[in-house]
């Protein structure tokens, strides 16, 4: 009786161990942090009319295009990374051509990208920033504000590849940036920019969701 359990057992632990050895592997290049945040138009706090917004912004002193978009947008999500993170804010007022306007004419950016399935990019400095349009739901636009050594560090160069070219990403950071991070990426996976979710991966540890006006726990909180 005892050898017939021994045998089932070792017939059991035979079958576990090819089944481990034949399911396939991940692919690495999608490997980091993943969650379907789905942001809709009910999820967005109340919001000031539109006009005023737009007076708000044309008459700010300011020219900090972070502390103008922190000032009049609510902040949905953040996205942390060490000492970085981008942090997201959403708005229902208003269309991506008329956000784009509006923000490039008050602080013009170094860089303005074209638009691209909806999103458009600009670098500012300091600072990417990405207006989007959802992909959940067409009445919300989602406004990223990267800080640059967040891009740096955990942005794929083919998805920034997509809104400028490798050479001028390579200026701007240095080092032959794109081949460096392009390995990274396929050894950790990479951030693509936030779609009401992220892909995350960097040299230390993945980005992390934090806090926002409508969401629970603390920055740095999260998966």
């Amino acid at each position: 009786m005892y050898k017939k359990w021994i045998v089932w057992i070792g017939l059991i632990l035979f079958l576990l161990l090819i089944t481990a050895c034949s399911s396939p592997m991940p692919d690495s290049s999608n490997r980091g942090m993943e969650e379907n945040m789905e942001i809709t138009a009910e999820d967005i706090p109340e919001e000031p009319s539109k006009e005023n917004i737009i007076n708000n912004l044309k008459e700010s002193p300011s020219n900090q295009i972070d502390a103008l978009i922190a000032s009049n947008f609510p902040q949905v999500d953040v996205v942390m990374e060490d000492d970085s993170m981008a942090e997201i804010y959403a708005t229902k007022q208003f269309q991506l051509n008329e956000l784009s306007s509006l923000l490039t004419e008050k602080v013009k950016p170094n860089e303005e990208s074209e638009v691209v399935d909806d999103s458009q990019m600009f670098i500012y400095p300091d600072y990417f920033i990405t207006l989007k349009q959802s992909e959940i739901d067409r009445d919300v636009l989602l406004i990223e504000v990267a800080s640059e050594t967040f891009v740096k560090r955990n942005y794929s160069p083919s998805f920034l590849s997509t809104y400028f070219t490798i050479r001028m990403l390579d200026s701007l950071f240095g080092n032959n940036w794109s081949s460096r991070r392009s390995q990274d990426c396929v050894n950790e996976g990479c951030y693509g920019g936030y779609k009401g979710g992220y892909y995350g991966g960097s040299t230390s540890s993945p980005p992390k969701r934090g806090n926002s006006t409508y969401r629970g726990g603390g920055p740095g909180a999260g998966k």
